[in-house]
């Protein structure tokens, strides 16, 4: 028997300062879609895959340094039901044609915007990082969601490092002094937002019931593929998904956790994830995606778990039946497959403390930032007195599936950490999984970029050592 909640007489967003019904938003209409049928179409629909920006508004989030911290999300990757209750700011909602917005105003006077088509969704990044709570510069990876075609980003990132702080009676900035309303439960047909954890594993035992965070995978494979889910269940405001804590020994993660957020909590206590971190995806996507999403896809090139591989991560899974722990080494099965059993979720991410002392995370990719890995190696090492005590590498990209190289780290522990005491480690690396030839990279390009990473490693810890 279903325990979806009643549906409701019709949920409102609070849009641009003004409540709208939310009506005709069930899956698989998306956030943008919505607002344009609303007649703001500042928002547009570049690549429907969050890679580009066009989308991008502001949606007002809980926040870490202020009760309420206005996050530039990707409206064409969001279920247009996932607003029921939020509050969102478009580009039409920061200013008017006689009453620019500074970010705006900004970006008119020093050349910002031809043709206009990415312009709505910079602003509103630009205003995501103009409101950040303690900013004393603008921060460009603010922008690394965002694309331009015809402008160039000299006079766009001219306009950004011209905005000084918000005025005082800003209404804007005024909103992040208190705290957003509690989302509420709502439901419409194929979607449902649960009011506990309890509730959604209910509802996820039913057949053809996914869950869904952040969206940015799945959002993608709606729009692009024609995904249609029976049933998308939301769990990325569930309390007992979203802690994170330092203690005992271990650092614990909730799945819910958004990679922004994550980051931030984390205050640097994992080196290792914070070379990560801005090498993942974009800004506009770490805000919405989570971490127990980005392990939950079971994608081989996913960033986070070859980093979560070398740190030695346990994922705690829930189900209606209670807990379980599963090292993260165990948990991937094959491609897209994991032992994630129906009507379970990713829980918490638990990382056994203490770190190890030498970490890396060496990204392969065509691009420097907002790409999809070619390689990705991940190293955690206890190097003592020149000798390597320890060794964990994790890798994505060169299986089915994200691996340990095994082989490598049995090669490494007890030599010498010199070109000659690594090079049986280099040889185990490069011979590690089974590459494939693919449009991001050839199999003898992967091959050589495994061998070339403990030594790249060695060059960067060793630099301006003398012996």
């Amino acid at each position: 028997m279903s325990t979806d909640p009643a549906p409701g007489p019709g949920a409102a967003v609070t849009v641009n300062g003004a409540a709208r019904a939310l009506l005709g938003a069930q899956p698989p209409l998306t956030a943008l879609d919505w607002l344009r049928g609303q007649g703001l179409t500042g928002a547009k629909e570049g690549c429907a895959e969050g890679e580009c920006g066009a989308c991008a508004v502001l949606l007002a989030k809980p926040g870490i340094d202020a009760p309420t911290e206005w996050t530039a999300i990707n409206a064409c990757l969001v279920p247009a039901a996932a607003l029921a209750g939020q509050e969102v700011v478009t580009a039409e909602g920061l200013g008017t044609p006689d009453a620019l917005h500074p970010v705006q105003h900004e970006m008119a006077v020093r050349g910002g915007s031809q043709c206009g088509y990415c312009t709505p969704g910079f602003v509103c990044s630009m205003a995501a990082e103009y409101y950040r709570p303690g900013r004393a510069s603008f921060d460009h990876h603010a922008l690394s969601g965002n694309l331009c075609r015809c402008t160039g980003y000299r006079p766009i990132v001219d306009a950004a490092e011209a905005l000084g702080a918000p005025a005082a009676d800003d209404p804007l900035a005024v909103r992040t002094t208190t705290a957003p309303p509690p989302v509420p439960q709502h439901r419409v047909a194929g979607w449902v937002r649960p009011a506990t954890l309890d509730e959604a594993l209910s509802l996820l035992a039913e057949p053809g019931a996914v869950a869904v965070a952040g969206s940015t995978d799945l959002g993608v494979e709606a729009n692009l593929r024609g995904s249609r889910p029976g049933l998308l269940v939301a769990i990325d405001r569930l309390d007992e998904l979203r802690g994170l804590s330092v203690a005992d020994g271990v650092v614990e993660i909730g799945s819910a956790v958004t990679l922004s957020e994550a980051e931030r909590r984390l205050e640097g206590r994992i080196p290792l994830l914070d070379a990560v971190f801005p090498q993942f995806a974009s800004r506009l996507i770490r805000n919405g995606a989570t971490i127990g999403g980005n392990l939950g896809t079971g994608s081989p090139i996913g960033d986070l778990p070859p980093a979560l591989l070398a740190l030695d991560a346990d994922l705690v899974m829930v189900g209606r039946d209670g807990e379980r722990t599963v090292p993260l080494t165990d948990f991937f099965t094959g491609y897209r497959r994991s032992v994630r059993q129906p009507g379970e979720l990713i829980a918490r991410i638990r990382v056994p403390l203490p770190l190890a002392t030498t970490t890396a995370f060496h990204k392969i990719a065509k691009r420097r930032f907002d790409d999809i890995s070619s390689v990705a190696v991940a190293f955690a090492l206890d190097i003592e007195a020149g000798t390597v005590r320890r060794a964990a590498i994790g890798l994505g990209g060169v299986a089915a599936t994200p691996i340990r190289a095994t082989a490598a780290e049995r090669a490494l522990v007890g030599r010498a950490w010199t070109p000659d005491g690594i090079a049986p480690a280099a040889t185990a690396l490069a011979e590690a999984g089974t590459p494939l030839d693919d449009h991001r990279a050839s199999a003898a390009y992967r091959t050589a970029m495994l061998g070339q990473a403990l030594p790249r490693l060695l060059a960067e810890t060793t630099e301006g050592v003398r012996s």
